[in-house]
């Protein structure tokens, strides 16, 4: 999402790193470009004058001028000053006597009823049980839609289909989940095209009858500034405690991201991170910022490794690598695995330093390299998977065929694997890797 402005920000500092010591001229010079890359990227222009005043009387004063690293102190300041604008990290209100009611609020379209389920499955992760209630009686299928995610993942939900009043529906379905003894109960409230007195009085009747602890707002990233006015409209009415921003894997200038905390006081709390029904991420400023300057965010990535790899699996290939017994369906599963986790471009953007690199490859390339690895692989038979050794032209022509790809392409990934493989015996005979999940 923060492409555009991640390369012009890198630029900016690079310029900067060239200079050495810094003059106040220089300063200028580099906050002018920072001011400019921000309002490109949507920033709301009240966000941007504040957060640059606020660089500015730090980075012309001692803290930087007398510093042995001008420009690195710069760049300190700039990633501190945009924590601050981003807020403190959003935790969820689930204190008092259970069931905890959070009432999802938006325009149509925003991703209520995806997200309703995202946040539904990251509870039961977390030890709670949820009940879904489904009070969109208005778009087509909306109630159709969450009972079919939830019955997919098997989470309980309430509904009382069509025509039906949504306060009622919700005070009923709050009921129902509390006899069932349900923790956490999420409603999946209808949302409009636009705001309107009716959308925002029926909110009104809802939260006034089932007491929610609290009311976030599902924002679509992708709207730019109108994002914010929508959710300054939201919180007049019926008292924002959190955002959720949606989409945003996608690619827009992500101005909205960093600019809804700053205007509304309203704390981001989650972020969306895909269509998947598990692409929900708590939202960390300092992670968001790093992601911003292009510095990766790799506690994500360990977290997204923890949560996908399988011990078990991982255990086992362990001791086959110290055994020098890695074989092709080895490199299968992990590559399952890998895929899993998530779009490989989104996990490069969280390693420090491939941020650029990702964004220079096609969204889709490394999806289909992954998949004709995956064909090729399961085109050979069980003895060529476990010894490639075996593997001669005629063998290749025959794997070609099969998995629709080209004998080139089968020694390409027969190179691939014996470089993988000869970099993780060496692995294997040092110093064990110590990310949780990877190998342990």
């Amino acid at each position: 999402m923060f492409e555009n402005l991640t390369e012009k920000l890198q630029a900016v500092f690079a310029q900067l790193s060239r200079r050495g010591r810094l003059s106040a001229g220089d300063v200028d010079a580099a906050l002018r470009q920072v001011r400019l890359a921000l309002l490109e990227a949507d920033v709301h222009y009240g966000v941007v004058k504040d957060f640059i005043k606020r660089v500015k009387e730090r980075a012309v004063g001692a803290e930087v001028i007398k510093s042995l690293t001008p420009a690195q102190q710069v760049i300190k300041i700039v990633y501190e000053e945009l924590i601050a604008t981003l807020g403190e990290p959003g935790r969820l209100n689930l204190g008092g006597p259970p069931p905890h009611v959070i009432m999802l609020v938006g325009l149509q379209g925003s991703g209520k009823t995806t997200t309703a389920v995202k946040l539904a499955r990251y509870l039961r992760q977390k030890g709670e049980r949820p009940w879904l209630i489904a009070a969109d009686v208005y778009r087509p299928a909306a109630v159709e839609q969450l009972e079919t995610l939830a019955a997919q993942f098997e989470l309980p939900s309430y509904s009382e289909g069509v025509g039906k009043d949504p306060p009622a529906i919700c005070a009923r379905g709050l009921k129902t989940a509390k006899k069932a003894g349900a923790t956490v109960v999420i409603l999946d409230t209808a949302g409009r095209l636009q705001i309107d007195d009716r959308m925002m009085a029926e909110l009104e009747a809802i939260k006034h009858r089932t007491n929610p602890a609290e009311v976030l707002l599902i924002a679509d990233a992708m709207t730019g500034q109108e994002a914010v006015r929508i959710a300054e409209g939201f919180n007049k009415r019926v008292g924002l405690t959190g955002l959720i921003l949606t989409k945003i894997d996608g690619d827009a200038r992500g101005g909205a991201a960093i600019s809804m905390r700053a205007v509304t006081g309203v704390p981001i709390k989650f972020l969306g991170t895909g269509e998947k029904t598990d692409a929900l991420e708590e939202f960390h400023p300092d992670r968001m910022a790093s992601r911003i300057l292009g510095m990766g965010d790799i506690l994500t990535l360990i977290e997204k490794a923890e949560e996908t790899f399988d011990r078990e699996m991982a255990e086992r290939q362990w001791r086959k690598l110290q055994r020098d017994e890695f074989t092709l369906e080895d490199f299968l599963e992990q590559l399952r695995q890998l895929r899993k986790m998530g779009p490989l471009q989104q996990l490069l953007e969280m390693i420090p330093g491939f941020s650029q690199i990702a964004g220079q490859m096609p969204a889709d390339t490394t999806e289909q390299q992954l998949k004709r690895i995956e064909a090729i692989i399961c085109s050979m038979t069980p003895d060529e998977r476990r010894n490639p050794r075996i593997i001669n032209a005629s063998r290749k022509r025959r794997i070609a065929r099969g998995s629709g790809t080209t004998v080139q392409d089968v020694n390409a990934l027969l190179q691939q694997f014996r470089q993988v493989r000869r970099m993780m015996k060496q692995l294997a005979k040092g110093k064990r890797p110590s990310i949780p999940g990877l190998f342990r």
